[in-house]
């Protein structure tokens, strides 16, 4: 799963080491979406052995979610590949953990009660 700029700088490095080293491979790619590294860089990087980061980009090449050129690896520019890896559950599971999960009631009391202009003329 890749994680966005925000969550990669201001999410502890305990709360990081809980993701899936493929999971971590990702997120880093996507948090430098503008470079391609070699395994032995990502590794460092994220704390991860060598190995076990290669295996991870191996899997992610597979799903076609990192592109691979000679010793180099970069994420994928396909958008729609990539959402249908990280997915609205994994992101919302993530949050949940961080901030706890959403009171729907508290948020109905503070709802406007009136539509939206722009609903109120499609009526």
């Amino acid at each position: 799963m890749s994680i966005d700029r925000d969550t990669f700088e201001n999410t502890s490095e305990e709360e990081l080491a809980d993701l899936s080293v493929p999971d971590q491979v990702l997120g880093f790619l996507d948090a430098n979406e503008d470079r391609a590294f070699k395994a032995r860089e990502i590794a460092s990087q994220i704390g991860v052995d060598e190995g076990a980061v290669s295996t991870a980009l191996s899997r992610l090449k597979d799903r076609g979610l990192v592109e691979h050129k000679a010793t180099y690896w970069a994420i994928t520019d396909d958008a729609e590949r990539l959402e249908g890896y990280s997915g609205y559950e994994r992101a919302t599971a993530l949050f949940n953990d961080q901030l706890g999960t959403e009171d729907k009631e508290a948020w109905r009391e503070h709802a406007p009660q009136k539509p939206h202009p722009s609903v109120e003329d499609e009526q």
